[in-house]
């Protein structure tokens, strides 16, 4: 009994009590339950960058577990063998997979990916299958270099181009000659201005006169006595017709004028007969004059 008493048992009792708290405190800050009884199962990856002891295992975001060790494989010298401490009551169908993907806050954790086809389950200590996702920045980096390692000699490609066009005599006096083409649309655009502060408000002016006295011409035009004339203009046609039916009319007598070939023949046989005699006269004239140079008939 004085041996309990004594001063140096209690200081090992302490100390005892202390260190147990100490390795308690240590692992439920890593997450560990010493007081909750789990199961552990082992995956082998090649690459656990990221991943650390005490990450967490979880199933669609629920945490499940933790990795309880993180140990090279020195047998095979080629993988990392990851041990894992899952709660006892959950059960591992046969071809569930862990895969091993970034954390959102920075780091890695293993997402259980649990195979419900099968009814078997692995036993404890079993190793699992393990795979990969790189998140979305790996994905960018498995999609998009590649493309971007073909684009990249095209766009040297490109500026190389560019470089040729940019530093060729052509281009250069073309775009003088764009400056000059420039500077003359400048000046013309000003002309342009000037004619139409000036020269369109007269032609307006101009075109209002216009309007003014078309309008004066169709008010007369609406004062005249347009079915007076018209009714002058219908006797005028109807007494034309009617002089044209008479030149027509083969018995009346300006038709019997323009129609009869008598008067025509008449005409032409006295006309013949008048040039006739003109002729006889020029030829003999004593025939038709007779005059005495003294007094004589």
């Amino acid at each position: 009994m004085n041996f309990v008493k004594t001063k140096e048992f209690k200081i090992g009792i302490i100390s005892a009590i202390s260190f147990f708290i100490l390795i308690y405190g240590l692992n439920y800050l890593k997450g560990v339950n010493l007081f909750k009884p789990s199961n552990y199962y082992q995956i082998e990856y090649k690459n656990v960058s990221g991943l650390e002891i005490s990450s967490p295992v979880l199933i669609d975001g629920f945490k499940v577990g933790l990795v309880t060790s993180i140990e090279f494989d020195y047998q095979t010298n080629n993988n990392v063998i990851v041990e894992v401490s899952l709660d006892k009551k959950l059960r591992v169908p046969q071809g569930s997979k862990m895969i091993l993907k970034p954390g959102l806050m920075g780091g890695a954790e293993l997402d259980l990916k649990l195979n419900t086809y099968v009814s078997e389950n692995h036993s404890i200590g079993d190793k699992l299958i393990g795979e990969y996702d790189n998140g979305l920045m790996g994905k960018l980096q498995d999609n998009l270099l590649p493309t971007v390692e073909q684009i990249l000699p095209k766009i040297d490609t490109i500026l190389t181009g560019l470089q040729k066009l940019v530093t060729d005599s052509s281009l250069i006096r073309t775009m003088s000659s764009m400056e000059k083409t420039t500077a003359q649309l400048e000046k013309s655009s000003l002309q342009l201005n000037k004619i139409l502060s000036k020269d369109v408000p007269v032609m307006v002016g101009n075109v209002n006169t216009i309007t003014t006295d078309f309008a004066a011409i169709t008010t007369d035009l609406r004062k005249l006595d347009l079915q007076g004339t018209y009714k002058e203009l219908n006797g005028t046609l109807t007494n034309l017709n009617a002089f044209t039916q008479d030149l027509n009319n083969p018995n009346g007598t300006i038709g019997l004028l323009l129609k009869d070939s008598t008067l025509y023949n008449n005409l032409t046989n006295t006309a013949e007969s008048a040039n006739q005699l003109m002729m006889d006269l020029k030829q003999n004239p004593k025939r038709y004059v007779h005059f005495s140079v003294f007094g004589r008939k």
